[in-house]
């Protein structure tokens, strides 16, 4: 089954932001995850507050998932984040079809 990661972030330090944007990148390809949204228009339609910026990341299983974000490679990406951005990390599991 299918699980998501679901990040709202808001940057902090442009630089450091892109830097680990190519790193997140590389390694979320890596274990076979891939981008639904990263950072596309968004729009409240109900409840507040507006969102920050949304990217969600489809992976094959949580298992996938939870194993790319403990990864050694994903590691050096973290490094960066303390001072790119702010956070909020969100990990879901996928509809099972009966």
């Amino acid at each position: 089954m299918p699980a998501y990661v679901i990040s709202e972030v808001e940057t902090r330090d442009t630089a450091a932001m892109e830097a680990y944007r190519a790193l997140a990148a590389q390694t979320i390809a890596q274990y076979g995850g891939r981008y639904l949204a990263r950072g596309g228009a968004t729009e409240v339609v109900e409840g507040g507050p507006s969102p920050k910026t949304i990217i969600i990341v489809e992976f094959p299983s949580m298992a996938r998932a939870r194993e790319w974000y403990a990864s050694v490679e994903y590691a050096e990406a973290l490094k960066l984040r303390q001072t790119a951005l702010e956070r909020r990390l969100m990990f879901v599991e996928g509809v099972v079809e009966p």
